[in-house]
């Protein structure tokens, strides 16, 4: 699992404290790269992904998806999509970054978008 770098071991000390917090709920997991940003809402207990909102979609109008009007585009997308499925709760998996920036901007999207976490 995660034996080296820092980020690895960060990135499993958040899942294994949001699986002990999360009772049933899906993850709202985040993966950002230096130009994008993706999102993805997970159901764990079966292993499928029941939403996903990226900046490389061809229906997301953004002139460059490394910034943080991309991530809250991507922030209230994966909230109308989460909502078109069913899903109001979740628990935000950050994955090994730090909430801050681009990571904050997209949960803060989410949220008013209609996602409780």
């Amino acid at each position: 699992m995660a034996n080296g770098n820092s980020f690895e071991r960060r990135r499993a000390r958040v899942r294994r404290s949001i699986t002990k917090v999360a009772n049933g709920r899906a993850r709202l997991s985040v993966f950002r790269s230096s130009k994008q940003i993706y999102a993805q809402i997970i159901d764990d207990a079966k292993g499928v992904t029941l939403a996903s909102a990226s900046t490389i979609e061809k229906d997301v109008k953004i002139a460059y998806g490394g910034n943080k009007d991309a991530a809250v585009v991507v922030g209230k997308l994966i909230a109308e999509r989460a909502i078109a499925a069913g899903i109001k709760e979740v628990v935000f998996d950050r994955g090994g970054y730090i909430y801050h920036g681009r990571v904050k901007a997209l949960a803060d999207a989410a949220r008013e978008g209609g996602l409780n976490f």
